[in-house]
């Protein structure tokens, strides 16, 4: 590892992650294709949460989180800070002064790759957090690191200035170039399912909404009567 602090890289239009943060994670990861989602070990420290902003990355040891102190003073409003380290930790790496720091800053909140902590306080102080773990578990600030170099949480890549998307379904990222059709196909794919949720409520089944009930036949399922069905049990 490289120990360096990458200053000012570009980032996304701040409108357009906002846009994608409104739209929500499930949205936004269908309508970039089914990529991009950290995957489901990320949850929120508490529910109810939605955020779309820019990623600023901090690389940290296991239980050193000497790198979020440096991270801070490169974030921004707007920002995400994102936490990865350099193999698995489950230690707490961020609490409630942390968020306090950032919040001043107006980050938008954190997502990280390892513990959390001071739960009931991000929760009052209505601070986002997502992570892999909830610990109490303290750490050290002894062993450099690097900050806005890409990082990789749930086997994607976020790089510095990624629009980072956080919800109570996850996590997702959109590359900082695709922000525009991303944002684009999401949009068109929330229409859709408005249209559809509207389709729904009126009584209208999936069955027909999207045409399956010729493909039934051709999969081998049968509609059998009851009776029918009771006198072929043992």
């Amino acid at each position: 590892m490289r120990n360096v602090v990458v200053t000012g890289p570009p980032r996304a239009d701040l409108a357009a992650a906002t846009a994608l943060g409104e739209l929500g994670v499930a949205t936004v990861h269908e309508g970039q294709g089914r990529t991009g989602y950290l995957g489901p070990t990320l949850r929120p420290a508490w529910p109810g949460a939605r955020i779309g902003g820019t990623a600023v990355t901090a690389l940290c040891w296991p239980g050193d989180n000497l790198m979020i102190h440096v991270a801070i003073e490169q974030c921004r409003e707007g920002d995400v800070l994102v936490v990865a380290t350099n193999s698995p930790s489950t230690d707490g790496l961020f609490g409630d002064l942390f968020a306090t720091a950032l919040a001043q800053r107006g980050v938008r909140g954190v997502v990280l790759g390892t513990g959390v902590r001071d739960v009931a306080d991000l929760r009052e102080m209505g601070f986002p957090a997502w992570s892999t773990a909830v610990s109490a578990q303290g750490t050290v600030k002894a062993t450099a690191g690097a900050v806005n170099v890409p990082v990789t949480l749930g086997g994607q890549v976020v790089r510095p200035g990624d629009v980072v998307v956080a919800d109570d379904d996850g996590v997702v990222r959109v590359r900082r170039e695709e922000v525009d059709a991303v944002l684009a196909a999401a949009r068109a794919r929330a229409q859709k399912e408005a249209v559809n949720r509207e389709a729904f409520a009126g009584g209208e089944l999936g069955l027909d909404r999207y045409g399956m009930r010729g493909r039934l036949a051709d999969l081998g399922i049968e509609y059998v009567p009851y009776e029918e069905h009771a006198e072929d049990r043992p």
